[in-house]
């Protein structure tokens, strides 16, 4: 965990450990990358998994997209490995969303 009072401090929804006000409670983040052709997202999932990043292909979540299309989902802690990742692969990724529990 980060020190206290930075953006990355998260805490967990459990009954007795209720957030002050301001803060927000976040029961499970999940981060998304989109992508304009599904070629991309079936690149993305494989090259993760390759370098054990678990990673899978996922419906857009309505959220994002009313489109039919494809997205990945992948642990937001590997978020920097991930970019870096595609950036050296060259896998075009449309855009990247950290999203909380119902997502879809």
């Amino acid at each position: 965990m980060s020190k206290k009072g930075t953006a990355d401090e998260r805490k967990i929804g459990i009954p007795g450990n209720r957030p002050s006000p301001g803060e927000r409670t976040v029961k499970n983040l999940r981060c998304i990358a989109t992508f304009e052709v599904t070629s991309m997202a079936l690149l993305f999932e494989r090259t993760c998994r390759k370098k054990d990043i678990p990673a899978k292909v996922v419906p857009v979540p309505r959220r994002l997209s009313s489109s039919c299309g494809l997205a990945c989902e992948f642990p937001c802690e590997s978020g920097d490995d991930v970019r870096a990742l595609c950036e050296e692969r060259k896998i075009d990724v449309e855009s990247y969303h950290e999203m909380e529990d119902d997502w879809t």
